[in-house]
This record gives structure tokens, sequence and C-alpha cells, in this order.
């Protein structure tokens, strides 16, 4: 059996999944942008280079003691490959994420030409994030966990789609939208078991766009695909975290039930109704500081109290120290640092 003392940052976050006594709560926050800017990359390299994106994380998870990293650029993974097929474009900023510059799916005759595009392929957008995956993997050699990173069906449909097109469409013509979602299950499911095949401990899992829509329609067309993908990854051996950006209140009873082992909850949700609900369902969640407010705009002490709270609010639960969402680059280093050691001290 491990010593408490003697914890390994992956040992750490795994005891906190399963709610097994650990040494102290695990910090695992959101970091793209942040950890852009401490590796002096451009986002372009970021987002278009696995290996960049793995050292970026790297570094920071050494420099701020981190417990987990994700391979996590941005959205438009599948539609990025799924774009080449369609004859769309991609478009890649220097100091922001990707996007898709008009979208791919408007009708029946498109859907019809997707196809199932090669996760592994080492000229495609999913295939750079599978590299990512391996090279973080390879780089904390089982010492901290490594995530990989998907975006669930609902998701990935407002991407090729459209976010108000997609939602047109749910009135409008359900079936084709059921098609739409269905199909890309496939593909989504593809793409995480190629990145638990590349070693990922758990895969973290964006439905953002889920938090815009009514709890019925969230049954009818989010709930019943993210069920379906947490359960391949479960077959393959893998773990899932969702991550829903926003207020999802009133989402949380019936994401609880979607299959995930770990949660994000942002800091638009009251973390007391978030931590009841999910040690209901005895799962595993983690949030929720105010990304600005309680990290970069605050000063150490303050940043420090938030996280404080945060870890007292779920005190007998399964829980991890995070923002509720990306903390943003222009964080102060002494700040982050702060946020990063609450868990040592914090009182018992």
């Amino acid at each position: 059996m491990t010593q408490l003392s003697s914890m390994t940052h992956r040992e750490r976050f795994m005891a906190a999944l399963k709610g097994e006594p650990a040494d102290r709560i695990p910090v695992f926050p959101v970091l793209m942008f942040l950890a852009v800017d401490r590796a002096g990359i451009t986002y372009r390299e970021f987002a278009t280079n696995g290996r960049a994106l793995a050292e970026a994380q790297l570094l920071v998870q050494e420099r701020f003691d981190l417990d987990a990293i994700t391979a996590c650029s941005d959205a438009f993974r599948v539609s990025g490959d799924l774009a080449r097929v369609l004859g769309g474009e991609m478009v890649y900023p220097e100091d922001k994420p990707p996007y898709l510059r008009k979208p791919l799916i408007a009708s029946d005759a498109d859907l019809d030409k997707l196809g199932r595009p090669d996760p592994t392929s080492p000229k495609s957008r999913m295939g750079d994030r599978v590299l990512g995956v391996s090279e973080l993997v390879n780089g904390v050699a089982g010492n901290v966990a490594a995530l990989g990173w998907i975006d669930m069906p609902f998701a990935e449909a407002c991407s090729v789609c459209g976010v108000s097109e997609f939602m047109v469409l749910l009135m409008d013509d359900p079936a084709l939208a059921h098609r739409i979602l269905a199909h890309l299950t496939e593909i989504v499911i593809d793409f995480a078991l190629a990145q638990v095949e590349a070693g990922a401990d758990m895969i973290g899992a964006g439905d953002a766009a889920a938090s815009l829509i009514s709890s019925a329609m969230y049954s009818e067309f989010a709930l019943p695909y993210e069920q379906k993908v947490c359960r391949a990854i479960h077959e393959a051996g893998g773990l899932v975290k969702l991550h829903i950006c926003g207020n999802t209140t009133h989402l949380l009873g019936k994401m609880a039930t979607s299959g995930a082992d770990l949660f994000n909850v942002d800091h638009l949700v009251p973390l007391s109704e978030a931590r009841d609900v999910y040690a209901g369902h005895d799962k595993c969640f983690k949030g929720n500081l105010d990304p600005v407010s309680h990290v970069m705009q605050a000063t150490p002490d303050q940043c420090r109290e938030w996280a404080h709270q945060c870890i007292s609010l779920a005190q007998g639960t399964k829980y991890m120290l995070s923002a509720g969402c990306e903390v943003p680059a222009e964080t102060p280093d002494e700040v982050f640092q702060a946020f990063c050691d609450a868990p040592k001290t914090v009182q018992a």
C-alpha cells in the first residue's frame, strides 16, 4: 500500500477519484493560454504541433506542481479533419484557438459525405492530438495523471453545423439532428479510444454547448450520446472527465448519470449544489473558483482563501481543486502558485 507521505501526483489523483485516503487534495486546473504563455510559443504552434503542446503542459506541471495535465487546445480537431472531406476551411490564428470558417453540414447529403476518418493519421488534427497524448504520457513517466481530450457529440454537432443552426435543427428536423449525432458519436469514440491506446489515464470530454439547452433537450440530444461515449471509453480501460462550461445547475442530476468519473463545476454553479448531487451519485468533482475574479484579478492571499473555501465546502467528498474553467494567461505567477499550494496550506 502506498504511504500517504510518498504519493506521486498520479496516485493522489486516482485516490481522489476512488475516495481513498490521500496526503492532500489534488490540484487539477485547466490550462491552455497560460501554458502557451509560459512556454513562450504561439497559440498556433500549441494547437498544431502535438510535441509543442506536450512540452508546454509538462513545463507548467513541473513549475507549479500539478497533479494532472491535459492535451487540450481547441474544439475543432474532429471538425478540422471533416473539413478536409467536405471542402471546408480551418483558420489558424497566431494568438488564439483555431476555428472552422463556415459550418460543414446543413443536410442529409452533407452528412452522407462525412465518412469515418482515421484518428491516428499523422497528417490529421486528430492524429496530432494523439501524438500530444503520447508525448505527455512519456513525459510524465507514470508520475502525473495525463489526460486526452475530445468533444462530446452534441458539442461536435454544434461545431460542424454551427451553434445557432444546430439549435434550430433540434426543433425543425430532430430526426436529422439525431442522425448527425449518431454519426459523430462513432467518430468521437474512435478519437477517444486512439488516445486511450496512446496511454491517456483519462479522457477529458467537453460539451459546453449543452449548457445552452433545457433539461428535456439535454436528455434527448446530449445525454444518450455522452453515455455511449463513456461506455466505450470504460470498455477500453479508460476514465472520463465531463467538462460542461456555463451554468449547468439545471442539468447536474442528469449529468451525473452520463457515466463520467469526474465532473468539472463552473463558477456559475453553486458548489454546494454540485457537491450534493455528485456526492449523492458517489462521483468525484472539481472546481469552482471564478478564473477571473478569484484567480487572475486576486491577490495571492485572496486566491488562497477562495481555494480554501472550496476545499472546505467539499470536505468529506471526492474532490479536486480547480478553477471553474480555464485559468487566464494573465494570472500572475505568485497568484497561481498560491492557488496550486492551497491544499498544502489549508487547515485540517
